[in-house]
């Protein structure tokens, strides 16, 4: 079997806190999803050539897969406002969702500028070789949840959205109560490590350009080994 493509795809971890710390956004897929069906994931997607080249695509389809999938809105006006949720840009979230109208030029009618400095960068994960379905060079975002804005699964791709804390996800997945993917879980324990908002953006900067991770798909299984666990090296 001839491994598919690498195609680049970007996710973004919304923070928002709550009484104990803070809590992350997370939704279903739905079962039909060719990849990940039913996981519980961050919105994001594949990155498209109209989201730009280099490093800002990446940022830009973060932003872009977060309004489709999520319904909030990483974006600043001329005078550097967030758009609440009245704002009249939300009303055409299903149609740049169906691609009635560019994301790009759903922006500019609403002179909004995707808010490319609020997000940081940390981490990068290349999905294993393997029987795969589709391989992505995926890049995890971290941003704040805007003031005034809601969030909401778009009853397509995703089915359903929690906000939850790190610990309080990883101790359902480990209950089998969640299903989810081993970045997604990774990423998980990243945010647990860092008590506040503040902490995990200071993290997040602090690595300048996070470094790619490729796991390695144990045959025959859908599991997989991290650089450094047992058994790594030997599915080389």
């Amino acid at each position: 079997m001839n491994d598919p493509p690498i195609r680049p795809a970007a996710t973004v971890m919304l923070l928002r806190p709550s009484t104990d710390g803070y809590e992350v956004l997370m939704v279903r897929r739905t079962n039909q999803a060719v990849f990940g069906g039913g996981m519980y994931v961050f919105p994001g997607g594949r990155v498209d050539d109209a989201d730009g080249p280099g490093d800002d695509g990446f940022v830009v389809a973060a932003i872009r897969e977060c309004f489709e999938e999520a319904g909030v809105l990483l974006a600043r006006d001329p005078a550097g406002a967030t758009p609440d949720r009245r704002h009249p840009v939300f009303a055409e979230r299903e149609a740049v969702h169906g691609g009635a109208v560019s994301f790009a030029e759903l922006l500019a009618r609403h002179r909004l500028a995707p808010a490319l400095d609020d997000l940081v960068w940390v981490a990068n994960w290349l999905t294993p070789k393997g029987e795969m379905p589709r391989r992505f060079d995926t890049r995890f975002f971290v941003a704040a949840m805007p003031d005034g804005q809601t969030s909401g699964h778009d009853r397509q791709e995703t089915v359903d959205s929690e906000w939850l804390a790190p610990a309080a996800a990883l101790a359902r997945w480990a209950q089998r109560d969640l299903a989810m993917l081993p970045p997604t879980v990774a990423q998980l324990r990243f945010l647990d490590r860092h008590p506040t908002v503040e902490a995990v953006f200071a993290a997040g900067r602090a690595m300048l350009r996070p470094e790619r991770v490729e796991p390695r798909l144990i045959p025959g299984t859908w599991e997989v080994r991290l650089p450094g666990e047992p058994g790594f090296d030997e599915l080389a």
